[in-house]
């Protein structure tokens, strides 16, 4: 298991990302519009470094929803390669058929 500090800090960077998306995506369009006058755009550039680094959707990790392991983790089913075996070993995970010879 992972340790719960971080566990917790990758969850309350998602909701800052969530909650500040589409205020960054404005401020992002507007700083690369070519069209728009030059102190504009750094307008909008200053508003968006103001931002909190962790509002940013880069700045997730993607872990297990079981454990929290940041390594090796599977996109399809958001789980790591242990705990994707311990399931598909009990029979949980639909589709998955585990070879063995």
């Amino acid at each position: 298991m992972a340790k719960t500090s971080s566990v917790e800090k990758n969850k309350r960077r998602r909701r800052m990302a969530k909650k500040f998306g589409p205020r960054r995506a404005r401020l992002k369009a507007i700083v690369q519009n070519k069209e728009l006058p030059m102190e504009e755009r750094f307008a909008a550039t200053l508003k968006l470094a103001e931002l909190p680094r962790n509002s940013a959707k880069v700045r997730i990790h993607n872990r297990c929803e079981l454990t929290g392991r940041p390594h090796a983790y599977y996109r399809k089913h958001k789980l790591s390669r242990i705990a994707l075996r311990d399931l598909g070993n009990k029979g949980l995970i639909p589709g998955l058929v585990k070879s063995s010879w």
